[in-house]
């Protein structure tokens, strides 16, 4: 049996996949069809639904012992994401960082924040529901 740390790590990957997925959806899809910023936003939209069944689906099958553990996790995929993100896009993608950052000028549109916000709450929001409703 997995320790819990692999077993957060396989289900980070499976949001990955599921997240490359989604972008892939976007770049061949709607995302020639409208504009960039809007795309981003619808993106980003559907990125919280799928990553949302992905999180919802795992707590409640493998339920955390305590709410904070629940938060904990959600603060672990939270920073994997962003490390992924910054590291990944930047050395194997060739991003700089300031394009990079502006992902998070919520200023401009750019809600792709609400995503990483999103992997930080949703294991414990979904332990109240399933774990300690009422």
């Amino acid at each position: 049996m997995l320790s819990l740390f692999w077993e957060l790590l396989v289900v980070w990957g499976i949001m990955l996949l599921v997240s490359v997925a989604n972008g892939a959806c976007r770049d061949f899809t709607y995302g020639k069809r409208m504009g960039e910023l809007a795309a981003h936003q619808l993106s980003t939209a559907s990125s919280i639904i799928v990553l949302g069944l992905v999180i919802f689906g795992y707590i409640r099958l493998y339920p955390p012992a305590s709410f904070l553990q629940a938060l904990g996790i959600g603060l672990f995929w939270m920073t994997l994401t962003i490390a992924f993100e910054f590291l990944f896009f930047h050395y194997v993608g060739g991003h700089s960082w300031s394009s990079l950052l502006r992902n998070y000028y919520v200023h401009e549109g750019r809600v792709w924040v609400l995503v990483v916000v999103w992997i930080a709450i949703a294991p414990p929001l979904a332990f109240r529901i399933f774990v300690m409703p009422g």
